[in-house]
Formats: C-alpha cells, structure tokens, sequence
C-alpha cells in the first residue's frame, strides 16, 4: 500500500499535470470504487465544470480541491493515476477516466479494485469519513515533540501498532514504521509507555527524518508503486532494515530477522533494537 511518501509523491507530481484543468466528461467503469454519493451518474454529473485548484494529501488519502467539491481518493493496495491523451489506448484496469477540456485524461487504474472515491462539497470533507478521526501528520510544523509525546507516551500498546494507527499519526505504514523504529533503536515490542524521554525524542526524530528522505528521492517502489508520471520511487535503495530478514544489519552486522508484531511483518536488528530495556526499566519500578 501506497504509504505517506508515495501518496506526497502522487500529489506533487499530479499537481504540475492537472492543476489548472477543467473536468468535461467523467467516465466510471467500476462503481464500487465511488463510495460518495452512492448514485454514479450524480457523482459524473457533479464533476462535469469542475476546476482542479489544487491537490493536497491528508495522511494516505489524496485531496483534490475543485471549483465547488473535493474528491477524496484512496489509493489502497495499487491505485495508479496517470495522465493520457485521450485517443491513448485504454488499459487493463482502468476504473475511472477524467477527460478535460483541453483534451487529455486523468485515469485511475487499480489492478486489486481496493481504492476508493468520496465525493464532498468544499469544506465537508474533514469532519465526514474517511478523514474525520485521522492523527497528526508527522511533516507537518505542528509535529512537535510535545504533540508526539503526548499522543503516545501514556499507552501500554505495544510501540509499532501504535504507530500504524492512523487515529494517533497518519501516513506511516509498514515500511517507515519499521525504519524509524531501527533508526530510533527501539524494539517493535516495547510498550509505547516504556519508552523514554530521550527515546521518545529519538523516535520523533526518526519519523521525520525517515519520511523526509523517502519523499526527496520518490518513496519506495517495493511492489508496484509509480508517481502520475510511470516513474518509481527509489528509497528502496536506502532501506536499512524492511525486506532485509537473513541479511547483515548495516550498522552492526547482526543478522536482521522477520518475525510478526500486530499482524504485520516486522525486521528487528537484536542487537540495535533489543527488547531487554524495557524489562530492565519495569523491575526498577517494582
């Protein structure tokens, strides 16, 4: 699934494509992907006049902000956008074409069909599902350490599916939780209140830093991701740990194993990332 960089990716790369543009002519091949309004003929009609103004991200989801509405987009599993000519041949799994005024065709494609559309008007979208409950977003300035700790420092959850509840902090999926958490030293399996102030600190500093160097170069192209324009993210590249089980860690040359935290497949270094802190801290509580 797309994460927090791939979809800021998407964003800027379909902001210099489309902003600008006006819709003439919607076309919905696959009506489970509108999930708002339920009749696809409104959701068509509606878009027809509409102007692209701008495109902003909220977490995984794509915001994009017309004359009167803002559509929400989910890219889930594989949702592509692309920009085309009209008279390009239509692909396999093409779900959605947006044909503007100018001639070319904004099309979704969703080889898994798991993407989703809601459809608002302007100013509705943020206090209606789905991103009504959604958490901080960690590139933003109102990411502080203080904001950060005090969203997490008190749970007893266990530190990595705290991180990938988007009800607490956005955008971070498997593959950034798990870098940050290699980065920051800290166990998947801690408790998110056994950790420290300065691993607190530590943790807030490497999702940002681990987010940011993933949207300079692109996000990563681990299974199918491409931007709006057919390109693959390269951060894969500089992955320390996720995809890495049986190899040498990079910094200490322990061999980094998978196990399973949440339901998720996780990487650990043992020797960076050891779980043994917070037991040391919970006897001398005792």
């Amino acid at each position: 699934m797309p994460e927090l960089p791939e979809v800021e990716t998407v964003k800027r790369t379909l902001n210099t494509l489309i902003t600008g543009k006006t819709i003439a002519h919607v076309q919905v091949r696959l009506p489970r992907i509108i999930q708002k309004p339920d009749d696809i003929q409104v959701f068509e009609l509606l878009l027809q006049g509409q102007t692209i103004e701008n495109i902003e991200r909220r977490g995984k989801f794509l915001r994009f902000i017309l004359t009167d509405y803002v559509m929400v987009s989910h890219l889930r599993m594989e949702g592509r956008y692309g920009v085309y000519d009209a008279d390009d041949p239509l692909e396999l799994h093409t779900h959605v074409l947006f044909r503007f005024t100018d001639g070319s065709e904004l099309r979704y494609k969703d080889v898994r069909q798991f993407g989703t559309m809601h459809l608002f008007p302007r100013g509705e979208e943020l206090t209606q599902p789905p991103l009504h409950k959604l958490g901080l977003e960690p590139l933003d300035e109102a990411f502080t350490f203080e904001a950060f700790r005090e969203r997490i420092a008190h749970k007893s959850t266990k530190i990595k599916p705290l991180l990938l509840n988007q009800e607490y902090i956005v955008g971070i999926g498997n593959i950034y939780v798990d870098e940050s958490l290699f980065l920051a030293g800290i166990h998947p399996e801690r408790e998110a209140s056994s950790l420290s102030r300065k691993e607190l600190v530590l943790l807030h500093a490497a999702i940002i830093k681990t987010l940011s160097d993933s949207v300079e170069v692109g996000g990563s192209s681990i299974k199918s991701y491409v931007n709006g324009q057919g390109e693959i993210g390269l951060f894969q590249h500089q992955l320390n740990i996720y995809g890495r089980q049986s190899q040498a860690c990079n910094k200490c040359g322990t061999e980094i194993y998978k196990t399973v935290v949440g339901g998720r497949g996780t990487h650990i270094c043992p020797l960076c990332q050891p779980l043994k802190r917070q037991r040391i801290r919970k006897k001398l509580e005792k």
